[in-house]
């Protein structure tokens, strides 16, 4: 059965990308993987191509407007695990956003029944080539990308009160 494996990395809004890149770089020692026009910037532990990314949040957000983005979980397997979850989003009656290749992962992005959007993937390369995509600054968000969702049955839990 497909199974999540991990969180596989953050996203937040921020208000100055600038300023949250000189603090988790400064402050947390994270190496910056790529910068994307001032308005994104990616930043890995060192570990994997990117642990967390910071996005500039839209004009005139406030505080509790600027946080998180999306959070990533990690599909344990490959494109055919992932099409599995995508399926039982689905079957689920979940909301998907998009589905997109970034090249170095391939990826669902959905809601959940509170409107946090979630993001599953399935890594597409090693470690290490994965870390030089993110650096070579090539094109990450293929939404042409439109995979099959497998499709089994879904049980939904129903609380009694």
């Amino acid at each position: 059965m497909a199974s999540i494996n991990k969180v596989g990395h953050v996203v937040l809004n921020v208000a100055d990308v600038a300023t949250s890149v000189a603090f988790y770089t400064q402050v947390l020692g994270m190496e910056v993987m790529r910068l994307r026009d001032g308005n994104a910037a990616f930043l890995s532990f060192g570990t994997q191509h990117h642990d967390i990314a910071l996005f500039k949040a839209t004009e005139g957000a406030e505080r509790g407007g600027l946080g998180l983005n999306h959070i990533a979980f990690q599909v344990a397997g490959d494109e055919t695990e992932l099409r599995q979850l995508y399926g039982r989003l689905v079957a689920y009656g979940a909301k998907v956003d998009f589905t997109t290749d970034h090249g170095m992962t391939r990826s669902v992005y959905f809601f959940d029944p509170d409107g946090n959007r979630l993001e599953i993937f399935c890594e597409t390369m090693e470690t290490e080539a994965g870390r030089e995509y993110m650096r070579a600054g090539v094109n990450l968000n293929n939404r042409d990308y439109k995979p099959e969702p497998i499709l089994a049955e879904v049980e939904r839990a129903v609380s009694v009160a």
